[in-house]
């Protein structure tokens, strides 16, 4: 079961995977593990196949480290996304969503469609405007991302911009106020660096592509070393005889970096004019590069400060040491883990509903396992009860005056049926019973309606996922998801008057039966063909299928209520290899026709056809499709059925 007070925050670096597990225990963190997965060539290596690099870093934590039964956010490099800021007028609140889709469209540089986007708005309490900061990243690049991450059995529940993780970060950690100096964040990665500006409760980013890979392509112009060995020498510079030298080969990436930091303030400066920056905090490992801090300082003419060690976040034991040193590293991943907590003053999540909705349901299904067996354990208590009774009368004497009122009751009956009082008289209700069929129509119509709204919130459903690049998603392709083949229906006024088979089918669902028990339903099954194999057929039914069934569908009808199986309203048939094209009618099902006069269901069956009838084309099959047979009850009397609920 996937603990909600227990995260792993991820980022996924072009130098390494840093990851960081941290425990909210009653709103102190405390760390429970760490990594630093460094890749053998940092993914800026020229020929370097980036996404395999990743793939194998990604494998070498989930072998190393524990990441089940926990929340997992990630981060997106922020030269792999969108930040865009914007000042919108005074407007009501419930206008402002409308007012920032608009600036969006402005803003961010694809169709609003092919990105996945969030936005959050700040208010300085001296100025009646409102700020508002875009975030947005393309679906490519998120699902090649979570692509990599489900490779390795991931599935992230949030997934921010690295800058506002590492903003996150410090905010929290430093606890940034509304008076806190205007303080600039630097995050100088392998390939990109992300400028954070934090000032007076707003917000502002910018990345440029200037990083560790421009230091290392210095070196090796400077020196003509290769790309490996450059990159080692900018890492051991601090400690080579040589650093004079390296320090003068690398002064032109410093300059770079200062230019944009300059051009930076000075665009933030003239849009708020009361700017009033006062520090820098230097993140990621370039900031140990021998003389950048004071570079920057005399430049910039702001105090330079690297983060050395969190405040609120420390580890105990063998490995505290080496996590304060790679304190330097962890921002990121420690932002992620505050937002996923609901710590974090921004709260921008670019994570796709499909994925969200399909970590819900892992998170729900033990759930599901804990109320079966509950549901078990009661329904073995309700039968060990009356065996214990029965026994218990068995055992006893039984008066005579008991067998002297079941002969006069054998003798009560041989004499009526002489008389011939108790023949049946199905034959004069026949009339009855054919004037009788109409009064139903508006049931069937709604049963009809009802499979036909599955059919549709199916194929929505799966269409959803397409961007998703789910595994069921592709293995359906093009072809229809759920195809109706007949459609049963049975009246039962009363578990006494059901058929045998009926009857097994409730006594089957012992949490169902309680829940109608004696009202007037209608048992409606169907079958379906899924193009499918029976091996996967599973994950399509439980997390598309019957949540909708069990959920979605109830909502959309007041004639009666939809009760079905909790656990399992359906059964797989045989998968079939053959490839269909037909031509049929949906509707062509049988149905039994309300039948209270033989104080049973009717066994008969009618075409609905002759009702409603329509013909579509069956799409060509895959190669493989499976039979499936699902079964709901619709419940009628619903006053008492919301009752007994």
């Amino acid at each position: 079961m996937t603990s909600s007070n227990i995260c792993w925050g991820i980022e996924m670096g072009f130098g390494a995977i840093k990851a960081l597990k941290v425990e909210n225990d009653g709103g102190a963190l405390k760390v429970l593990d760490f990594a630093v997965i460094n890749h053998p060539k940092v993914l800026s290596t020229p020929e370097l196949d980036q996404n395999d690099a990743m793939r194998v870093a990604l494998g070498t934590l989930v072998s190393k480290h524990d990441l089940t039964n926990t929340r997992v956010a990630v981060s997106i490099p922020g030269h792999q996304s969108f930040a865009r800021f914007a000042t919108l007028p005074p407007v009501e609140p419930k206008k402002v969503p409308d007012i920032v889709k608009f600036e969006a469209v402005q803003q961010i540089p694809f169709p609003l469609e092919e990105v996945e986007w969030d936005y959050q708005t700040f208010v300085s309490p001296d100025s009646p405007d409102i700020e508002v900061g875009i975030f947005a990243v393309t679906r490519q690049k998120m699902a090649e991302q979570l692509a990599m991450l489900h490779d390795v059995g991931i599935t992230p529940e949030l997934a921010t911009l690295s800058p506002v993780a590492a903003y996150n970060a410090l905010a929290v950690d430093l606890e940034f106020t509304e008076d806190t100096p205007g303080t600039i964040i630097l995050d100088i990665g392998t390939v990109a660096t992300d400028m954070i500006i934090a000032e007076a409760g707003r917000v502002w980013v910018r990345s440029f592509p200037i990083g560790g890979h421009q230091f290392t392509e210095a070196l090796v112009s400077a020196f003509k070393l290769s790309y490996s060995k450059a990159e080692k020498l900018k890492r051991e510079s601090d400690q080579s005889k040589h650093a004079r030298h390296v320090f003068q080969a690398m002064r032109p990436v410093f300059s770079d970096i200062v230019g944009e930091i300059q051009r930076s303030i000075g665009f933030y400066e003239s849009v708020h004019a009361d700017a009033n920056l006062k520090r820098l905090i230097g993140l990621g490992s370039t900031f140990r590069l021998p003389g950048l801090r004071k570079y920057l300082k005399q430049q910039l003419q702001l105090d330079v400060y690297r983060m050395e060690q969190f405040k609120k976040l420390s580890l105990e034991g063998p490995r505290a040491g080496e996590f304060q040193a790679s304190c330097v590293n962890m921002a990121t991943a420690y932002g992620c883990v505050n937002q996923a907590f609901g710590r974090a003053p921004l709260r921008a999540n670019l994570m796709p509903v499909a994925v969200l909705k399909d970590a819900m349901w892992k998170r729900k299904i033990p759930y599901f396992a804990v109320g079966a067996g509950l549901a078990a354990a009661a329904a073995g208590a309700m039968f060990i009860r009356p065996l214990i009774d029965s026994t218990a009368f068995q055992g006893a004497d039984r008066p005579t005056v008991i067998g002297t009122v079941v002969n006069d009751a054998r003798r009560l009956a041989d004499d009526a049926n002489q008389a011939g009082v108790t023949a049946d008289s199905r034959g004069a209700m026949q009339a009855s019973e054919i004037v009788g069929l109409v009064d139903d129509r508006a049931l069937y119509a709604a049963v009809l309606d009802d499979a036909s709204r599955l059919i549709s919130m199916v194929k929505d459903a799966v269409k959803a996922q397409v961007d998703t690049d789910s595994p069921i998603s592709k293995q359906l392709g093009d072809a229809d998801p759920f195809t109706l083949v007949t459609l049963n229906t049975d009246f039962l006024d009363s578990p006494e008057q059901s058929s045998s088979s009926s009857r097994d089918v409730e006594e089957n669902m012992n949490s169902l039966s309680s829940r109608i028990g004696n009202l007037r339903r209608v048992k409606v099954t169907a079958e379906f063909d899924v193009p499918l194999p029976d091996t996967t057929l599973g994950g399509f039914m439980y997390d598309i299928v019957q949540p909708i069934l069990q959920d979605e569908l109830p909502k959309l009808q007041s004639l009666y209520a939809i009760e079905s199986d909790k656990a399992k309203p359906w059964e797989s048939g045989n998968s079939t290899s053959a490839t269909r094209s037909t031509t049929r009618s949906p509707r062509s099902a049988r149905t039994n026709p309300r039948a209270r006069s033989t104080g049973g269901s009717s066994s008969g069956s009618s075409d609905i056809n002759s009702i409603a009838p329509f013909e579509y084309s069956t799409p060509e099959a895959p190669e493989q499709t499976t039979r499936v047979t699902v079964t709901w009850f619709a419940v009628f009397d619903m006053n008492s059925y919301e009752g007994d609920e």
